[in-house]
């Protein structure tokens, strides 16, 4: 018998695959640090430059490299079924100092306020309708679930995205462990928040809804796309990126994806999360990626990608229905 394989509609030829020793060589830095408002509108990035030798770096910059210097997830593979996208990885001296991580502040430059975040002794409560509820800590989680690499696409709702490459595992397997009830419908994930800790300097976090609260349906958990992330770039998972265990949901957008989790909950009704409280209009709770349905704001028809050439640009790409990922998900939402 011949198996003939058919191309999914968002590869593209091995041959145009970064290379392993570009990918893995990516340790050079950008003289600016990009910063944004808390307004949801897009900042355009300018004036960065390549980055200096190691000997004459800034402080900013030494500390950013340390704040990425983790630990290596050895041995690792890459899931074939996801081992490229039609665009480049993101630089991932960019990734990581570009993110959305409201505890820690309202600029999109809050990775140095995020290395506050207390990671040790980390602890996840698996609890609700199953049949199997635990605690985990870190290394069994880390023992107990195979860890992969997958290389996503990741778009924002402010119409921006990035390509990445998280280290994790699928979260249908998280639901094999614990064994959901039959009366489970959603899934709630709960992030850390101690606002002593969190609340950034000049930052009044006020009567917002914390800690971050994040809700799937029980069977789009169960996609095979659905993704628990505990490092990215081959290494463990910065405090910026929502060390040590984040969600990715590849087809939503970016809000979606709870950072730093400490809890996980498996409920017969659908749970309130943080955006959705804020303000329904603007993000709803389904919050599958969709260029036909404008934010209230901005059209969602396109976005600027985050990419990198002689200097830091953006580049302006079509937006794709579920992100690209249509052929994974559509059926969930017909």
């Amino acid at each position: 018998m011949t198996f003939i394989r058919i191309p999914k509609s968002w590869s593209i030829p091995e041959s145009k695959v970064t290379s392993e020793n570009a990918y893995w060589n990516r340790r050079r830095f950008l003289k600016t640090i990009v910063t944004a408002g808390v307004s949801a509108s897009i900042l355009p990035l300018t004036g960065c430059q390549q980055s200096k030798s190691a000997q004459s770096k800034s402080p900013t910059e030494l500390a950013l490299a340390k704040s990425l210097n983790l630990p290596k997830i050895q041995p690792l593979e890459t899931n074939p079924a996801f081992a490229s996208v039609n665009r480049p990885i993101t630089k991932e001296e960019l990734a990581g100092q570009y993110n959305n991580f409201y505890e820690f502040g309202g600029t999109k430059s809050i990775w140095s306020n995020a290395q506050r975040l207390p990671t040790k002794n980390w602890q996840v409560e698996v609890t609700g309708l199953v049949n199997n509820p635990r605690t985990y800590d870190l290394d069994e989680i880390k023992q107990k679930f195979p860890l992969e690499e997958r290389i996503y696409r990741f778009r924002c709702v402010e119409a921006w995205s990035m390509t990445l490459p998280w280290v994790g595992f699928p979260m249908k397997a998280l639901i094999e462990a614990v064994e959901p009830k039959s009366e489970a419908k959603f899934v709630r994930f709960t992030s850390f928040y101690d606002p002593d800790i969190t609340t950034g300097p000049g930052f009044h976090l006020g009567s917002l809804p914390w800690p971050y609260q994040e809700g799937l349906r029980i069977e789009e958990m169960a996609n095979e796309l659905a993704f628990f992330a505990v490092g990215i770039y081959g290494h463990d998972l910065p405090k910026q990126h929502g060390a040590p265990l984040r969600m990715v949901i590849p087809w939503k957008y970016g809000f979606k994806g709870a950072k730093s989790i400490v809890k996980i909950e498996f409920l017969d009704t659908q749970p309130p999360t943080y955006w959705n409280t804020i303000d329904p209009r603007e993000y709803d709770f389904e919050a599958n990626v969709n260029p036909n349905k404008p934010h209230p704001r901005w059209s969602q028809a396109t976005e600027k990608f985050i990419s990198t050439g002689p200097g830091l640009s953006w580049e302006r790409i079509e937006t794709l229905p579920y992100n690209g990922y249509g052929e994974y998900v559509a059926n969930l939402y017909s």
